[in-house]
Order: C-alpha cells, then structure tokens, then sequence
C-alpha cells in the first residue's frame, strides 16, 4: 500500500527521514538509509497510490514510493552547510586538520604544560638562573601579543567562526599572524625557565606543525569570506617571516586604547604569573 504527500503524516514524518539520512550519508551506513526508508513506508497508511506530480506539489515533488528508493539509492540533498564547512570541503588534509584544531586549540597545550611541570630536570641545573633566562623570551612573545591585540581587539580570542575587519596595521602590517609567533615564544620561554633546554626544539615543532595547519585552514575561511581584499593582504604580508618594511592600506592606526588591549589581554597575562609561580614551586622542590 502506497502514499502520497497528502498524507497526514508526511510533513511530520519526512523531517525525521532526512535528519537519518543526512546522518546516514556522513557515516555511509546503508542499513540507517534501509531504516529511514521503513520509518516512512510504515508512517503513511493512505489508500492510493501517487504516482504523477500535481500541480500545486511543485516541480519538486515525488511520489512516496519514489521517495523512498531516492533515499535508499542517496538523491535526497543534505541541509546546507556553514561556511567554514563549507571551507574545509574539497579541501587537502593540512586544511581539515587545521579546522580541527581550531576548534580544539583551548585544550591543545595542555600536554605542554603538563610535560614542563612534571618531567624532572637534570640535578646539575640551576633553578635560577633558568627561570631567569627563559623570562626574556616569554616577555618577548607576550609583547608581540600586545602589540597585536592592540590592533585586532578581544576578536583574537575567540573559538568560533566569527570574523572583524581585516586588519593590516600593527605587527600584521609585517606578518600575517603575529599573535600565534607570539604564543610560540611563549612556550619556548616556560620550556627553558622550566629546565628542559631538550624540550624545546620539540614543543617549536609541535606548535610549528598545529599553527600551519591552524591558518592553512584559516586563510581558506577568510578567502572564502573576505574574497580578494584578503587575497591582496596575503600577496603583501608574508604568513610567517616577519618583514622590515611593513605594509599596511588601512593607515597604521590601533583600533584599541592600551586598557581595552590589558583588558582583553588579561587571560593570558594571569597564566603567565600563574605559570611562574607552579614553575618556581617545581624549582622549590624538585
């Protein structure tokens, strides 16, 4: 026994049918597009079967039992997709992972910190002068940091999708991503104030590796967003070597005062201290 889209039950139950199919075409489960299809076929008890469009069905329009193998058979389009998805379509590894990182980047240094509080140093080295020798290069990227939320704002801290203007004045007149340099050194600093000059050249190439993939996946987003002001931003400024002579359309000028820049700042400026204090207790009694 057929139905058709004058069923009664149709428009309740055909939103559920799509939501499994859409579910079932990410997974590439055959057996939930055989459900979805059952779901429908056991939803809809009207007499007689539909199998011409009417008019007032749209040209769009299918008869249920048409419907139903369109299911099966994968034809039913899937719910549109945001952009940043949309950005990672057709797109290489590099990218997707890029985008998976960012969404994850709040928990990503984790381990790092967790590895520089915990693994012993040598016993030969001295605490002080350790701790003091890594403070120049952790004040060194969070100044780079400052300089650039002073220009780009409480934006830079966002985990989501959202986007402010393009901005190319500041540290991001001479390279693309100054605030992920900065957090670069960062880690450095802690990893040499924490006694583990061996770490370091692992936690560079393990941030070296996530903030590739993090902007390869960025930049795909903001041209897709921003269109060709971005891509003539990406031919000026390069992504990662800093460059003498900066270049900047927009005029140079801050965007913040220096206590919305602290404000915003303040975050990362609390784990700093917080950071040297764990650090120094380390130090204390290791």
């Amino acid at each position: 026994m057929n139905c058709d889209r004058k069923s009664p039950n149709y428009n309740k139950v055909l939103p559920r049918v799509l939501a499994v199919r859409a579910y079932a075409t990410r997974s590439s489960l055959f057996w939930a597009r055989v459900a979805s299809a059952l779901v429908l076929r056991a939803s809809c008890f009207v007499r007689g079967p539909s199998r011409t469009r009417t008019k007032d069905q749209g040209p769009h329009a299918l008869p249920i039992r048409e419907a139903r193998w369109a299911i099966l058979d994968g034809h039913v389009s899937r719910p549109s997709i945001s952009e940043p998805q949309a950005a990672e379509q057709d797109a290489g590894g590099l990218v997707r992972l890029g985008g998976w990182l960012f969404r994850k980047r709040t928990a990503l240094p984790v381990p790092i910190a967790l590895a520089l509080l915990v693994i012993p140093p040598r016993e030969s080295e001295v605490a002080t002068t350790w701790l003091l020798a890594g403070l120049p290069i952790v004040v060194l990227g969070e100044l780079i940091r400052l300089w650039g939320v002073h220009h780009i704002g409480a934006v830079s801290r966002t985990r989501s999708e959202r986007l402010g203007p393009l901005i190319d004045s500041g540290p991001f007149a001479h390279v693309r991503n100054p605030l992920y340099i900065g957090n670069v050194l960062l880690w450095l600093g802690f990893a040499v104030s924490a006694r583990l000059p061996w770490l370091v050249p692992v936690v560079f190439a393990l941030l070296a590796i996530e903030y590739h993939a993090i902007v390869r996946w960025e930049e795909r987003l903001l041209e897709t967003r921003i269109g060709p002001p971005y891509k003539d931003y990406m031919r000026r400024v390069p992504r990662w070597m800093p460059r003498a002579a900066g270049s900047s359309m927009s005029g140079g000028q801050a965007a913040f005062s220096w206590r919305q820049t602290l404000f915003s700042e303040r975050g990362t400026l609390i784990a700093i201290g917080v950071g040297y204090v764990l650090l120094a207790l380390k130090a204390r009694f290791s």
